[in-house]
């Protein structure tokens, strides 16, 4: 694409107007279900995904985000044929390893058990816990057994104050006091992954 590489690119799912750039990309993509009315400059896909793919070619980004989206992909569906069942969030993070490029990061934010706001909105079908990425890392992931065909390795999983988590600068005395205070009291409401995708050539890629 015009001589861009996968390092070049990042994509948002669930993008709505305004598509977050957790890794300052030089081209931004998003993915939503209706092409949003915006002035911001990005490359836009409609698609439903939790019963779509995403509608992007293989091993075309260095990054990937989902902000606050992930809780909302269900767990497990009706199939198509009688008697069946489908699983919704393991396809969609099949499908994000599948257009990550060699050694490309994961970065996915949301409110997470047993925090409050992990339950509060009737659209979070997905509740996701602090271990819930474990199912989809290491060499033989947990979640082959419900079709996942990808690996990726942890890189970050943690807590996090979501003001604080896609920012390189440094937390300020007061922030980190107020951060420390808060994990401390179990009042934490948001998870942090960061997970690079595991494939063949991972560490021989630099443009990632």
């Amino acid at each position: 694409m015009n001589g861009a590489t996968a390092g070049d690119r990042h994509l948002d799912l669930g993008c709505g107007a305004r598509p977050r750039n957790p890794y300052g990309r030089r081209r931004l993509y998003g993915v939503d279900l209706y092409r949003p009315q915006t002035d911001v400059d990005f490359e836009f896909a409609a698609a439903n995904l939790a019963l779509e793919p995403i509608p992007f070619a293989s091993d075309l980004f260095g990054s990937v985000s989902a902000f606050d989206f992930i809780e909302h992909v269900p767990r497990v569906l009706n199939g198509r044929e009688p008697n069946t069942t489908c699983f919704p969030f393991v396809r969609l993070m099949d499908e994000v390893w599948r257009v990550l490029a060699p050694g490309g990061l994961f970065y996915a934010l949301t409110p997470c058990f047993p925090s409050a706001p992990a339950f509060m909105d009737p659209t979070h079908v997905n509740i996701i816990t602090d271990r819930t990425h474990e199912y989809f890392c290491g060499e033989q992931p947990i979640a082959r057994m419900y079709g996942f065909s990808g690996r990726f390795e942890v890189r970050l999983a943690r807590w996090v104050i979501p003001e604080h988590s896609y920012t390189k600068t440094a937390l300020t005395l007061k922030q980190s006091i107020a951060r420390w205070r808060r994990e401390r009291r179990g009042k934490m409401v948001y998870f942090l992954w960061e997970l690079e995708a595991i494939k063949p050539g991972t560490g021989a890629r630099r443009d990632v």
